[in-house]
Order: C-alpha cells, then structure tokens, then sequence
C-alpha cells in the first residue's frame, strides 16, 4: 500500500555545502533513515517494484514524495532538536563523518560538543501533519 496523503520523506541540506558533499550526505542519511525504521514504519515507506513495458523491474523505489530542502547550520540543528522533541524518525549527517577512516571519524565525532556540530544534513520520515510545520520555513533546495 501507498500512503501518498498521510506520510512523506524529507531532507534540509546545508546550503553552503557544494553538490558531491550535499548529495553523499543525503545518500548516507536515508541509507541511515531506512536502516533504523522499525518494520511497521518501513512498511510505511511504501517501497515498490516498478516494471517497464519490457518487463525489466525496477526495485524498491518508495512511491512516497521525498522533499529536498536547504537552511542554514543553526536551522538544521534547532529543527533536529524539533524531530526530537516530536518523536519523528531522523537520521542526521554531521562533517564529522567525512574523510579519513570510519574509525578516526568515529574519534572526530567523539571529540566534538553537540554545539560545535557542522550539519551537512537530516533527513526524515513520518506523518505529513507532524512533518509539513516543522519544514515550511525552508525553501527548495536548488
């Protein structure tokens, strides 16, 4: 089944990050963001096999809208705290989590305060109502 009316997927990228990092920080988020999902809220993610005319299938792409928007470090980590606070699923991407190994960026982030956090991205999923009021001062990311 489809939830097209009542769930949706979203992402606020930083809008001084350049395009690579944006897009490996989106990707890596829902890599995250699917890989967390309890199995009632995957279902919900609506992923679907789309078959073309040749019958070649076309695996898991969520018939769901996935919102791509861009604010400000400041914004990212007050709307992160906001998922929080109302119990949405989220999954974030932080500067510390580039370069090196996975290990030294494990010490990376270790060794940096919550303040101090450069937020290359979140991303989401959940209800629509919960979700559309805490991202509609965000525009499009372009």
């Amino acid at each position: 089944m489809v939830y097209n009316n009542i769930y949706k997927f979203v992402v606020v990228v930083n809008k001084d990050l350049e395009i690579g990092k944006a897009m490996n920080a989106i990707a890596h988020s829902y890599a995250g963001l699917v890989g967390v999902a309890p199995k009632e809220l995957k279902e919900k993610m609506s992923f679907i096999d789309f078959v073309d005319k040749d019958g070649s299938i076309h695996k898991s792409i969520s018939g769901l809208s996935l919102i791509v928007l861009r604010g400000k470090n400041g914004e990212i980590k007050k709307l992160r705290n906001e998922f929080i606070e109302n119990d949405i699923l989220f999954t974030d991407f932080i500067e510390t989590m580039t370069g090196d190994t996975y290990k030294e960026q494990l010490d990376k982030t270790l060794e940096t305060s919550s303040e101090d956090m450069n937020y290359f991205c979140i991303a989401a999923f959940g209800e629509k109502e919960l979700i559309d009021p805490l991202t509609k001062k965000f525009s499009l990311w372009h």
